[in-house]
């Protein structure tokens, strides 16, 4: 079927256009319908190619679906949605856009054998949680290197020679010298404070914001 140059081959049908390939003991091997509702393939492997017929733009087999474009684009307003594991060498965000990695109601889950990057290199680096954050190394330890390392909102605990700590939630004497040094401390769980630096540790396990935390 054939049509003069330049003139478009039109097939028209009440129902559905059917087009079938067969093999030399006429078993169907190949059919492509254009239905009312939907277009179906039904072949062993479905491709669509670029114009000029070389790069493969789309592939679809029973094993795998392959995307050759140069970028893939989801505009639907809740994004993509995997039922499984994604496997990627490389996230980023569009350009001046923020990326977002984020799981609304469960965990968020990141692995790799041989270690997970993030960075940031023209800005800043934020993690956030509701609950509690973990940093763990199960063979190795954590590394923070940066000019300044702050750790906000400590409590502070004032030293007593009688073994106990106070809240300093009680304002000070007028009297008394502004505390500026204070020596950071470790409970026995892990937990950190801050107490008044003195001549000699001002550190107690005994302390209660040890007892209490």
């Amino acid at each position: 079927i054939h049509v003069s140059q330049d003139s478009p081959l039109v097939l028209q049908s009440d129902r559905n256009v059917t087009v079938n390939a067969r093999n030399h003991m006429g078993q169907l091997t190949g059919q492509l319908t254009v239905g009312a509702d939907a277009v179906e393939a039904q072949c062993k492997r479905f491709e669509v190619r670029a114009s000029d017929g070389g790069k493969v733009l789309f592939s679809a087999d029973e094993d795998e679906i392959v995307i050759g474009a140069d970028r893939l684009k989801v505009t639907g307003t809740e994004g993509a949605v995997f039922g499984h594991s994604v496997e990627t060498p490389h996230i980023r965000a569009e350009p001046s856009q923020d990326l977002k990695l984020e799981s609304p109601t469960r965990s968020l889950v990141m692995e790799a054998p041989r270690g997970v990057q993030v960075n940031a290199a023209a800005g800043d680096l934020k993690a956030t949680c509701r609950k509690e954050l973990h940093l763990q190394s199960t063979e190795g330890e954590i590394f923070l290197d940066a000019d300044t390392i702050r750790l906000g909102n400590l409590p502070v605990g004032s030293f007593s020679s009688s073994s106990s700590f106070s809240s300093s939630s009680s304002s000070p004497s007028s009297s008394a010298p502004r505390q500026t040094i204070y020596e950071l401390c470790a409970c026995p769980n892990g937990k950190l404070y801050l107490s008044p630096a003195g001549a000699g540790s001002t550190c107690q396990s005994s302390s209660n914001i040890c007892l209490w935390s």
